[in-house]
């Protein structure tokens, strides 16, 4: 069975004799620090699971390096700074700094993002048979933090100004057409994100996050249906209170902290979306043992696979051991017997 095949069966719960799909992923520090665990594991359990190349024709105005120490200006001009090799910076002054948004044109819409080189993603896709997600993100919660600072966008949130509005709509439509012309091409899924949790429950309220973000949402879901594509979001943190609001807008797969959230409060959704890992990386891939993570595997195949439904997705990043990681993958590698 393709790695393609795989992947479609477990997300449409049809899994019945395959293995679980694979994919880690990977800040630059995993790579400078563990080189050589890197490599094994890239070795012996190979990626189901890859992005598509995303070849622009401009340049975009983005300067420096995004996981260097450092200054570094994204696409929309957001500025982050950084003090530690192989991860993202922090953005400590706001692009927009007008509490009623009338500086917003400050903010650059990356428009350099939708002439991207089609014929090579496609060609791509024909070239292999592993499943192929999109090469773009949207991520509109966070390039708002970005934009403003997470401290003065919750405040803007309370009582949002006109001008704020206006940007909104105007960043929603700009994610609405990348991923449209992402979802013409032949990829297998269109991805986006937003970190919405803290340690126990969502960033806003619910109430502001049906008003404002769950109709974003509802649209990037609804473009890669019109095209027959999975769709898969990713967010950190406590969520479990947006999970039955994904489920019913069609989300296909889901990235979130199970191990935060946790696995009981998860299982009632077995079956209904696939859950697209992890395995805890805040307590057992830095602190515990590879018998530790085996068991924790096992715990997600017991509480969540629904002949399907699980990917065997692991985050290699700061603080994690190598041995762990590894043993992630040898865990889910056997798990089905």
């Amino acid at each position: 069975m393709t790695s393609r095949k795989l992947v479609y069966k477990t997300l449409e719960f049809e899994n019945k004799d395959g293995r679980v799909p694979r994919q880690m992923w990977l800040l630059p520090w995993a790579e400078t620090n563990h080189g050589s665990m890197v490599e094994k594991i890239r070795r012996e359990f190979a990626a189901d699971i890859v992005s598509a190349p995303n070849i622009l024709r401009k340049e975009t105005i983005a300067k420096g390096n995004q996981y260097g120490i450092g200054e570094y200006i994204d696409e929309w001009g957001c500025k982050f700074d950084n003090i530690h090799e192989g991860i993202i910076g922090e953005v400590k002054e706001p692009l927009v700094k007008d509490e009623e948004w009338t500086d917003m044109d400050h903010v650059h819409i990356p428009v350099e993002w939708l002439d991207f080189d089609v014929d090579a993603v496609n060609r791509y896709c024909r070239s292999t048979d592993k499943f192929v997600v999109s090469g773009c993100c949207p991520r509109p919660f966070e390039q708002m933090q970005f934009i403003r600072t997470t401290e003065e966008l919750y405040v803007d949130l309370f009582e949002p100004p006109a001008n704020m509005i206006k940007f909104m709509n105007k960043m929603h439509t700009f994610y609405c057409d990348l991923l449209e012309k992402w979802a013409k091409t032949d990829v297998d899924a269109l991805t986006f994100m937003d970190d919405w949790g803290s340690q126990k429950s969502l960033l806003i309220s619910p109430l502001k996050w049906d008003e404002y973000f769950r109709p974003m949402y509802k649209d990037y879901i609804s473009i890669a249906k019109k095209y027959g594509k999975k769709t898969i979001m990713h967010s950190d943190g406590n969520t479990l209170d947006i999970y039955p609001r994904m489920i019913e807008l069609g989300l296909d797969a889901f990235n979130t902290q199970i191990f935060c959230i946790g696995l009981e409060n998860l299982e009632p959704f077995k079956g209904q979306i696939t859950f697209w890992g992890e395995i805890d990386r805040q307590h057992l891939l830095p602190e515990g043992s590879p018998q530790d993570i085996k068991a924790a595997v096992k715990e997600v195949y017991q509480k969540l696979w629904f002949d399907g439904g699980c990917i065997a997705q692991c985050e290699f990043g700061p603080g994690a051991k190598p041995e762990n990681v590894y043993a992630v993958f040898e865990a889910w590698d056997s798990v089905i017997e």
